[in-house]
């Protein structure tokens, strides 16, 4: 029976865990069982929560700005830490248009692009949303405390409300008119982003300056909660402000690099061949002066590749300026080509090959959301015996 239910984490792309790795991965995760038949549970003095929408291929600005970030999180993390990367299936319902089999096949792979990238699932969990029930229920129940004003005053979902309806919205836009002509999911979406932290009690979160005020929000919500019912429930969590730089489209450089933008030669995707990278560096929107310098504001197409140079080489933006300072931006194009391949071609070949291996990348999913259900119910139970629901 026991080996029945071990089955699935024991492979790990044909191969074998040690018997040992596998108890320490087993025991840090679900717990161990006392000698009186009470389960123990774990002790996590960290818990690092993210989440990543399964909506089109993942780009550079998705690479450099989250995953990149992720995997040497996890790299880091030590034996008391708990690290959860979560394929949000119910934050993609808000995007327009909706597709069930797209969603479904999305999920897969994304997931294959996440392990390709080096997402170890020895050293995380990794699971979708959707199959841990209790994130929508705490989503209520926060909801309940959330006052509206709080959430008129996030950003996010203007801009997406923009993207979406192709309609401009100002800072002092009316909600209710708001409202008669969005989404309720698009607009609570924070809500539901805070029920994702903190159903697992999460104490940091890793995230780019544009979900600052969403992170914000969850500490507000955490701290309301704990006050409210005079108890601790929730840690406030700690923002992981992600080392990045920040990557824009190649068509538009004043607006970062998205995978809902209908331009494809606004993006480079992970799974770009070399040919497509290299056409779509050469058509990226630049400026006719002289030589390579760095100014976002006044050269903001120049100034984003190099960005993009600098996170692939670790060289900072004044090296990287000084190497080519006098190149004209054909050559430094061409130079950021180079990069780009080199470092995308080894996470192609490990797409390629996980997509041969689906059944074992459906053993991650299942396994990630069945531990993380694990946790989730268990801290659940707590924060319906304090609101008075058991």
């Amino acid at each position: 029976m026991l080996k029945h239910k071990l089955t699935p984490l024991l492979k790990s792309k044909g191969e074998l865990y040690s018997i040992l790795n596998f108890r320490n991965i087993f025991r840090n995760y679900v717990g161990t069982t006392r000698d009186d038949g009470k389960k123990e549970t774990p002790i996590h003095q960290k818990i690092t929560f993210s989440g990543i929408q399964p909506t089109g291929t993942p780009h550079l600005g998705n690479y450099l700005g989250a995953i990149k970030n992720w995997v040497t999180l996890q790299k880091n993390k030590s034996e008391t830490e708990l690290i959860l990367y979560s394929i949000v299936d119910l934050h993609a319902l808000t995007i327009i248009p909706r597709d069930a089999k797209l969603l479904q096949k999305s999920k897969i792979e994304m997931t294959i692009i996440l392990m390709a990238c080096g997402i170890d699932p020895k050293k995380c969990l990794i699971f979708e949303q959707s199959k841990v029930s209790a994130h929508s229920e705490l989503s209520w129940i926060l909801s309940c405390i959330t006052p509206i004003g709080w959430l008129s005053r996030m950003t996010q979902w203007k801009t997406k409300f923009q993207e979406q309806k192709n309609v401009k919205l100002t800072e002092n836009i009316d909600i209710t008119r708001g409202m008669d002509l969005g989404l309720f999911g698009l607009f609570a979406y924070p809500v539901l982003q805070a029920a994702d932290i903190l159903l697992y009690k999460s104490t940091h979160v890793p995230v780019g300056d544009d979900q600052i005020q969403h992170l914000e929000l969850t500490r507000d919500l955490a701290d309301k909660f704990n006050k409210l019912y005079k108890r601790n429930v929730f840690p406030l969590p700690q923002t992981i402000l992600v080392p990045a730089n920040r990557i824009l489209s190649l068509k538009d450089p004043l607006k970062k690099m998205s995978k809902s933008t209908p331009l494809e030669y606004s993006r480079i995707n992970l799974t770009d061949s070399p040919e497509n990278i290299s056409q779509k560096i050469k058509r990226a929107i630049t400026d006719s002066q002289e030589g390579i310098s760095y100014s976002p504001d006044t050269r903001p197409g120049i100034s984003n590749l190099i960005n993009i140079y600098s996170s692939f080489t670790g060289l900072t933006i004044e090296q990287v300026v000084n190497e080519y300072k006098n190149s004209d931006n054909k050559k430094f194009k061409e130079s950021v080509v180079d990069v780009i391949v080199q470092n995308l071609q080894p996470i192609q070949k490990e797409v390629e090959k996980l997509k041969k291996e689906e059944g074992y990348v459906n053993c991650i999913l299942e396994d990630g959301a069945k531990k993380a259900n694990e946790i989730a119910k268990r801290n659940f139970e707590e924060i319906c015996k304090v609101i008075g629901l058991r």
